[in-house]
């Protein structure tokens, strides 16, 4: 076993309901100098594509993801390989993304490149539990790749996130 801390691969909804809902820069800046810090020390990253997901809308997030200091993958061999055996290893994978309406085209490629560097993916998507749905989430594929996969609540605990209130 190692003792390696768990590296986290995480996904384009944690970032941007965390920046517009609960952990806004303006309420808990803090929670933002941490992904920093986690960035730097290269325990959390993103693919590529959830940096291209993100920086194609001009905004604040955008603005502050550009300069952060989280790790951006780029795609390599590895990277590949996992994600041909993931559309491979079941016929539904292929539901992962939805082309028509261009979403979730990274969902794919975050299990992909946490397969490859042995990561945990951290989402806020929920395995989809209704059986006569076509739909498939990133935590099912997870579950099906035996992919590590969290949400952003047990993110923060494993990673022993604090936060603390003050006036100004």
């Amino acid at each position: 076993m190692s003792n390696q801390p768990q590296k986290y691969c995480l996904d384009t909804n944690v970032l941007i309901q965390a920046w517009q809902k609960y952990y806004s820069p303006n309420i808990c800046p803090s929670y933002w100098e941490l992904l920093n810090h986690l960035g730097s020390e290269n325990r959390i990253f993103i693919p590529k594509e959830v940096f291209e997901e993100i920086t194609r809308t001009e905004d604040d997030l955008s603005t502050w993801l550009k300069t952060s200091s989280i790790p951006i993958y780029n795609l390599n061999e590895s990277i590949t390989k996992c994600l041909s055996s993931i559309f491979a290893a079941n016929p539904s994978h292929k539901f992962l993304v939805d082309n028509i309406k261009q979403r979730s085209l990274a969902d794919p490629w975050v299990i992909a490149y946490a397969m490859s560097e042995n990561a945990c993916v951290v989402t806020k998507e929920e395995k989809v539990t209704a059986s006569n749905s076509d739909r498939i989430k990133i935590p099912d594929v997870c579950e099906n790749m035996n992919v590590r996969c969290i949400n952003d609540f047990m993110f923060i605990q494993e990673v022993n996130i604090r936060f603390y209130c003050h006036f100004i």
